[in-house]
Parts: structure tokens; sequence; C-alpha cells
């Protein structure tokens, strides 16, 4: 299962909260469960306050910053995935422009929206997905924007292409991998959520934030391929299965988190593994 960095878990832990802030005494109590040194955390907190993705207080009580809205307000639609698509015309959504792949010492934030979103590449600067999302190419164009597409890209819908670039373009996905996937994760909650009960605090405090931290970058992750590309049935069948899980998840952390005095969720999880994790998946 997934090993988290200081930084994704402090991202993850902060965006769990209802309101207000978490002190550093907890950050680093719960990332001692992963192995993760107080000095780490510490580290990561000054640099991700400098980027201002976390903000704190007078009494060194931390909380989400400005910098992480934007990726946050995507991840915060995990629970509604199955609201946000429509049946598909064989219309295509289209970005035009100059976007930078991942580099070991960057990541494009251009290149990350498009992740985000599910586009793959169709040919030399030309990004495309399925024009199956609800939004619409004016929704998901305002969305690329604010999360770091270039202002001079373009965004636009096509249709009518030759069936031969119609059928690549369908290819640029592995719909059955995607199914694949769905039922492994689906298995794993299963056989996590018989477990979880029994488990002593630390170790389901632990199991629940890797598998669930992981399955939810997956939905968030996921393309959102229409039929006939996906088994769009699965990936439903997944999200109701990731929502029980998430509500076990979050009471195996109440207790600590009250300890704490923490203001935390005590209804699903609207916000999980974000701005870091998603940066590295661009």
């Amino acid at each position: 299962m997934h090993q988290p960095t200081p930084r994704s878990l402090i991202v993850d832990l902060l965006s769990t909260l209802r309101r207000g802030s978490m002190p550093v005494a907890a950050l680093c109590q719960a990332a001692a469960l992963f192995g993760i040194a107080d000095g780490s955390v510490r580290v990561a907190l000054h640099r991700l306050q400098a980027e201002g993705r976390v903000e704190s207080d007078e009494r060194g009580q931390y909380r989400l910053g400005a910098a992480a809205a934007p990726v946050q307000a995507v991840v915060a639609g995990w629970r509604d995935l199955d609201r946000r698509t429509r049946a598909w015309n064989g219309r295509w959504i289209a970005v035009h422009g100059d976007v930078a792949r991942r580099s070991r010492t960057r990541i494009d934030p251009a290149a990350r929206a498009l992740r985000l979103f599910g586009f793959e590449s169709l040919a030399p600067g030309l990004w495309v997905r399925p024009a199956n999302l609800r939004e619409g190419v004016d929704g998901v164009r305002a969305a690329l924007k604010e999360l770091g597409l270039p202002a001079a890209a373009l965004v636009y819908e096509i249709g009518e292409l030759d069936p031969a670039t119609d059928a690549r373009a369908r290819s640029l996905w592995d719909g059955e991998a995607l199914v694949g996937g769905y039922r492994a994760a689906r298995r794993e909650i299963d056989a996590s959520s018989a477990r979880l009960p029994r488990l002593p605090e630390a170790d389901a405090m632990v199991e629940s934030f890797r598998l669930g931290g992981r399955v939810l970058q997956q939905l968030v992750l996921d393309p959102l391929l229409p039929a006939p590309l996906v088994d769009e049935r699965e990936r439903r069948a997944l999200v109701e299965s990731m929502r029980a899980y998430d509500r076990l998840g979050r009471a195996a952390w109440a207790v600590f988190l009250g300890r704490h005095g923490v203001p935390h969720r005590t209804a699903p999880a609207d916000t999980r593994w974000a701005a870091e994790s998603f940066a590295k998946s661009a």
C-alpha cells in the first residue's frame, strides 16, 4: 500500500478538517505512525507554507492555504463522480497548446491539469478527451485555466473526425485496464472493511489512510470515460464502495483527532491526497 510522503500526509490530514486547524503535535504523532520523523514534518510544513499550500496562526496551528484551493476543488468532487458525466455523443473536448511534460525537477501545472481531467495526447500539441462531462467545454476550460493551463492554450469541442483518427482517439485509454483496477480496488476495500473493526487503533488508522488514500487518488485521476470506452457501472460501484469505506476510515481516526481537540468531519471525506499526490501523477 502507498507510503505517504511528509508533504502528502500533511495536505491529506489538513484536508479532512471540518473547520479550524491542526496542531503540529497532532501532525507529528500521525506521521510517526508511518515512520516519518518530526524533523521531516517540520521541514515539509515550512516548505508548504512558503508555497502558500498551508497557513498557520500564532499558536502553531496549521490549515490548508489558498494555493491548495484549485486542486482541492477538483478533489472535492470524488464522491459525485457518477453525477459528473452525461451520455456521450461521440464528440471530443480538445486542448491545443504548448504543455510541458513532467521532468525530474519540475511538475508543469498545465500537464497536471490535463491529467486531472483525463486528457491524452492525440497529436503533438493536441490533447483530447470525450465530451461527456456535464460542465461542458466552457466549464472544463475555466477549470483548466484555474489549475494552470496557459491563457494562450485553446480549449474547444471537435467532432466528425475521420474514422482512422477517431479510432486512434478512442484507443488512447485502456478501458479493460481501468475496469480491472475498479474491481481490484473493490476487493481490497471489502477485505479491509472486514478487518478494520478488529485492528488496534493505530493499525486501523494506518491501513485506512493508506488504502483509502490510494483508492481516492485512483478515483480522482480516473478519466471518467463513457460507454462504450469503459463499463461505467464498474466505476459507479467503486465509488459506492469507497463512500462506505471512507466512513470506516473516519471512525478509525476519530478518537485520535478528538484527543488533540481537532474538529473533523463526521460525514464522508470530501478531499484527500490532494496537490502533492496528484502532482506526482501528472
